[in-house]
């Protein structure tokens, strides 16, 4: 194929916000993982698929599959979308309890 650049597993962005290898980024409605650490202004990679532990909104029980929206705001994954507040970026990979406060998130990019 002439015009495949690359499988989009990790994309480049350019950095708002100073971030450490393993920040979370939204970037627009993407959502990923830091690879890199970088600057305001510095293009890094971010990993947009795969399974990740994540923050998770307190007193919310996940089910496996469930879908999950990121929450800006608090820094969680959350089973709420706040009216489109929320972005969405994934699904929940295994099911989680309501006192646990990380859960295990299967983002969008995955292929």
């Amino acid at each position: 194929m002439k015009n495949f650049l690359k499988s989009g597993h990790t994309m480049t962005v350019t950095l708002a916000a100073a971030a450490a290898s393993g920040d979370l980024i939204l970037q627009g409605t993407m959502f990923g993982v830091a690879a890199t650490s970088g600057g305001i202004g510095d293009a890094i990679e971010i990993a947009c698929g795969g399974i990740y532990t994540l923050a998770k909104a307190g007193s919310q029980a996940w089910t496996q599959g469930a879908a999950l929206y990121w929450d800006a705001t608090n820094k969680v994954a959350t089973t709420s979308s706040a009216s489109g507040a929320n972005t969405k970026i994934g699904v929940a990979a295994l099911a989680a309890q309501s006192a646990d406060t990380t859960g295990l998130v299967r983002l969008n990019g995955s292929f």
